[in-house]
C-alpha cells in the first residue's frame, strides 16, 4: 500500500497560553496538488514549520512519505523541500554554488548537477547562475530560493506564498515548472493569498481558521457547496440604493459587486435600480469563486 505524502494525526501546538494548532488531522496523498489556505494567524506557518522539523508538535504525529518528522527527522527532511516566505540566502556564493551546496547537504553530489541545471533553466536563472546572491534583485532572489528548495529533487514540495510580490513573468514561469513537476509525480502543497491560483492549480483544498481545519474537500465540491452568482455593476457616479446594501460584497469608484443567492434576485436588483432612476453603464454576471467560499468560511471573526 502506498504511504501518504503527508500524514498529520491529531496535532496540537501550544505556545504558552496560545493554542496555535488544535487537533489537526490531514492526509495528503502522493502526487496531489494541494492547497492549504487560511487568514493570517490561522496556523498555516506553524504547521509548515512542524513539517520541516523547525518546531515539534506539543501533541500528535506528523510524517512525510512515511517518515516521522520527530523520530525519523533526517529521512523526513530528505524527502521534503520547502520554499519559505522570507528571503533568506547565503551571501557568499553565486546561484549555482548555492544550489550545489544545498544538494550536498542532502547527500547529492555531482551526479545531481544535471538536475540543478534543469532547475536553473526552468526558473529563468541561467543568466544569473554565476552571480553572487547579494547582487540579485528581489525577484531573482525569490527564484533562487525556489530553486534551493528543489535542489535535492524532493518528492514532496511545500510552497509557502511563493508568488507574493513577484512579477507576472515569474509567476507564469514558476507555475509552468511546478505543474510539470506535479505531472512527473511530485506532491505539491501550496499556501497562497492569491486564491485564484489555488482554484486553478489545486485538486483539493483545506481551509484553516484559528488553528483548526474548517473545510477539506475537492476544489470542485467546495465551489458547488456555495450556490449563487456574483453581479458586477458599473454605475458611474451613482450611489447604490440602500435597499441593495445587504447584498453588497464590494464597491469602489462606481463599480459594485453584489452576491446573488437566488436567480430571482437579479430582477429585484434591476427593479431597485430602475426605482432609483440609476442607469447601468455595464453589467456582468459570473459564478462564485474560491474567494467567496473562503470568505464564507473563514472571513468572519
Amino acid at each position: 500500500m502506498t504511504v501518504p505524502a503527508i500524514k498529520i494525526e491529531q496535532v496540537h501546538k501550544r505556545f504558552g497560553n496560545l493554542h496555535a494548532l488544535n487537533g489537526i488531522d490531514l492526509t495528503i496523498n502522493q502526487g496531489e496538488f494541494f492547497a492549504l489556505l487560511g487568514p493570517n494567524g490561522a496556523g498555516k506557518s506553524t504547521l509548515i514549520n512542524i513539517l520541516a522539523g523547525l518546531l515539534k508538535p506539543t501533541q500528535g504525529k506528523v510524517s512525510v512519505m512515511g517518515h516521522d518528522v520527530v523520530d525519523d527527522y533526517q529521512a523526513a527532511r530528505m524527502v521534503l523541500g520547502v520554499v519559505p516566505q522570507e528571503l533568506v540566502f547565503d551571501p557568499f556564493f553565486n546561484v549555482r554554488e548555492m544550489l550545489r551546496f544545498q544538494a550536498g547537504y542532502f547527500g547529492r553530489g555531482r551526479e545531481n548537477d544535471a538536475w540543478v541545471d534543469e532547475v536553473i533553466e526552468n526558473l529563468g536563472l541561467t543568466d544569473k547562475a554565476h552571480t553572487n546572491m547579494r547582487k540579485l534583485s528581489g525577484g531573482m532572489k525569490r527564484r533562487a530560493l525556489i530553486a534551493q528548495a528543489l535542489a535535492h529533487k524532493p518528492p514532496v514540495i511545500v510552497l509557502d506564498e511563493p508568488t507574493a510580490g513577484v512579477d507576472v513573468e515569474l509567476r507564469q514561469m514558476l507555475w509552468g515548472f511546478i505543474k510539470q513537476l506535479n505531472r512527473d509525480g511530485h506532491t505539491i502543497i501550496l499556501t497562497t493569498h492569491y486564491l485564484e491560483e489555488a482554484e486553478t492549480l489545486c485538486e483539493r483544498v483545506a481551509m484553516m481558521k484559528q488553528g483548526e481545519i474548517v473545510a477539506l474537500d475537492t476544489t470542485a465540491n467546495l465551489l458547488e457547496k456555495l450556490a449563487g452568482k456574483n453581479l458586477r455593476l458599473k454605475l458611474g457616479n451613482a450611489v447604490l440604493p440602500t435597499t441593495l446594501l445587504p447584498m453588497l460584497k464590494s464597491g469602489e469608484n462606481g463599480v459594485y459587486t453584489l452576491a446573488l443567492t437566488e436567480p430571482n434576485q437579479l430582477e429585484y436588483v434591476l427593479s431597485e435600480l430602475r426605482k432609483a432612476k440609476i442607469n447601468i453603464e455595464d453589467m456582468q454576471l459570473f459564478e462564485a469563486d474560491l474567494e467567496d467560499v473562503f470568505m464564507s468560511l473563514v472571513g468572519s471573526k
